[in-house]
Order: structure tokens, then C-alpha cells, then sequence
């Protein structure tokens, strides 16, 4: 029997409550997969983040409650808070090296933090059979980078979506994010789906705006941006382009701090 630390953070929030929860396990080496697997299934969040230190970096990987996946933002964030706050409080930054999306950088500016990720742009493609249904409204066009995005008309139609997600389950999709244009100072909104992966629906996506930020960059001509996501938590990000990274910054707050027993 082994005991862990494990942390809950809310990212992309500046109050418990709020954003996207994310579990935070520091270890001293990695365990089996099996055992992370089973850890993110038992915390039953959209994802659980995984990092062992090395050298003056970190290694990071994320599970959602039933499968690893290739970045993850909120984790990240949730992950550099833990670092700067609880571990090494006097660090200003943290780089952290991942098996498929490269080095992932996350510092501090003030209260918030940043993090440095690649750009996902999207191509556009058909919809494949079924995606419209299953999310109903009505679509002004479809792209896809990893995820399928989706643009939609106005916030309003994006707040109202109800998707049928045993449907949206038996699409060709790894995940579909819908977006539309936002008001009152919001460049953007979205919200995100990813039934087939564990996410019903996913309150704030920081890896969904690698492929937005280029989106709305180039149909609104700027490289920053003020995005929300418009879940029942909500979440709130201030988003940039950087030639191929983007930077998306968020606040966040420890809910939990304990140990588990595996």
C-alpha cells in the first residue's frame, strides 16, 4: 500500500467552485499505467495529472477517467499551481515535458498563471454523418484539427445547446468543440464535448483553444483575446497567438489537498 499526495485545483477560476477541476498527484516515479488509469477513474474527473521531476524540469502526463491523453490545459495549469505554490513557491516558472505535446511551460504573471502551448489549427472538413444531430442547432460550418469545431451564430445558440450525447458518443469524433462569436467584451465563447473519451462535457478546455485562438485569430484579424467558456461552472481565459504557440492564461484555487491510498 502506498500513499500519495493528491491536490484539486479549479483552473481557469478565480474562486473554488468555478472553472474546471482537476486532480494533481506529484510522484516520486512513475507508477504503472494501470494504477494511473485506475487513480483518474477513481477521482472521476475530466482529467488527472501525473508529474515526476526531472532535473530542474517536471515530467507530466494527464488520464481522463478512462483513457491517457496527448494535452491537457486545465491539468497543466492545476499542475503549475501546485508546483509554485505548494512545492517550490519560489519558482517563477515551470517547464514540463510531455510525450506527445512537446514541452509545456507555465509561469507566473501576478495572480494568473500562463501557460506556452502548440497551435492546433483547423482545416475545414465535412461533418461527419450524424455530428448535427446529435448537437442540434444550426451550424454555419465545420473544421477539425484533433477535435471536430464547430461554428455557430452567436453566444446565445451556443448556451442553448443540449446535445444528445449517446448520439454524439457514435460519431467520428475524438471531441467536438462549438464556438461562436462573443459580446460585451468576450472575443469568443465555446463549450466542449467528449463523450468517447469519459467528458460528457468538459467546463473549461484550456487544449480546445490551441485550435480557437488560431480560429478567431484569423476570422477576426487580432492575436488576442478575451474567451469564455459557457459550461455550468463557466471558465475564463485571456488567450494569444504567437506564430505556432499560443498562450492561454487563467487563474487558480485549491479546493482539496490529502493523501490517497493505492
Amino acid at each position: 500500500m502506498m500513499r500519495l499526495p493528491i491536490y484539486q485545483v479549479d483552473a481557469f477560476a478565480d474562486r473554488v467552485f468555478g472553472g474546471n477541476p482537476a486532480a494533481v498527484c506529484p510522484l516520486e516515479t512513475w507508477l504503472p499505467d494501470a494504477t494511473l488509469q485506475g487513480i483518474a477513474a477513481e477521482n472521476n474527473l475530466s482529467e488527472t495529472a501525473f508529474f515526476v521531476r526531472e532535473g530542474s524540469d517536471y515530467a507530466l502526463r494527464w488520464f481522463t477517467p478512462s483513457v491517457e491523453v496527448d494535452l491537457c490545459g486545465h491539468a497543466t495549469l492545476a499542475s503549475g499551481h501546485v508546483i509554485m505554490r505548494f512545492l517550490e513557491p519560489q519558482r517563477p516558472s515551470v517547464r514540463f515535458h510531455t510525450p506527445k505535446a512537446g514541452t509545456l511551460v507555465v509561469s507566473r504573471r501576478g495572480d494568473t498563471l500562463v501557460m506556452d502551448f502548440p497551435a492546433r489549427p483547423a482545416v475545414p472538413v465535412p461533418a461527419p454523418p450524424g455530428l448535427f444531430a446529435a448537437l442540434g442547432g444550426a451550424p454555419r460550418e465545420v473544421q477539425r484539427a484533433r477535435d471536430h469545431l464547430v461554428v455557430y451564430g452567436s453566444a446565445a445558440e451556443i448556451a442553448a445547446l443540449a446535445p444528445d450525447l449517446a448520439a454524439l458518443a457514435k460519431v467520428d469524433c475524438w471531441a467536438v468543440i462549438v464556438t461562436a462569436p462573443g459580446e460585451n467584451g468576450i472575443d469568443f465563447v465555446s463549450r466542449f464535448f467528449a463523450p468517447t473519451q469519459g467528458i460528457a462535457e468538459d467546463p473549461a478546455t484550456g487544449s480546445a483553444h490551441c485550435t480557437l485562438v488560431p480560429y478567431w485569430a484569423k476570422r477576426l484579424g487580432k492575436t488576442e483575446f478575451e474567451a469564455r467558456q459557457l459550461s455550468r461552472r463557466g471558465g475564463a481565459l485571456s488567450c494569444a497567438l504567437d506564430g505556432d504557440r499560443v498562450s492561454v492564461a487563467g487563474g487558480a484555487v485549491l479546493y482539496l489537498e490529502g493523501r490517497i491510498e493505492v
